[in-house]
């Protein structure tokens, strides 16, 4: 017994460790924002401010376009793109300040197979994650 119990309680907070890591890492949780049209702009409230988003151009995957985000007093923004019910990986865009309360950066859909153009634009303000879906088709 007094050989099993240290390479046990090794494991043990190591599995605690992985588990306590994952937990902090994880994402918050979205609040769903409605987006008709991306390309005309779309808007909601961050913590009481006016908050837009805009997208130059119809995305489509693999072709670059600008996304736009109006936010008053952000200190960071970034987003990602995932298909709806599909992990397109990690494909995270940090926007950079452009003019006064206007930040921007280029970005790109990742490519899919399958076809599908329902998507999902998770943008975090400081903190805060929205989910903006959205379609190409």
């Amino acid at each position: 017994m007094k050989r099993v119990m240290p390479p046990l309680l090794l494991v043990v907070a190591l599995v605690a460790i992985a588990v306590a890591g994952w937990w902090l890492k994880r994402p918050a949780e979205a609040l769903a924002v409605h987006c008709a049209d991306p390309l005309a702009g779309c808007a909601f409230s961050h913590h009481g401010a006016p908050t837009s988003v805009r997208f130059s151009m119809r995305p489509a995957p693999l072709e670059a376009f600008e996304l736009n985000v109006r936010a008053a007093n952000a200190a960071r923004i970034s987003a990602e793109f995932q298909m709806v019910g599909m992990d397109m990986g990690f494909n995270r865009y940090d926007l950079r300040p452009v003019a006064d309360g206007t930040w921007a950066s280029t970005v790109t859909l990742p490519a899919c197979v399958s076809g599908q153009g329902s998507w999902v634009l998770y943008l975090d303000l400081d903190g805060s994650r929205y989910a903006l879906p959205f379609s190409t088709q």
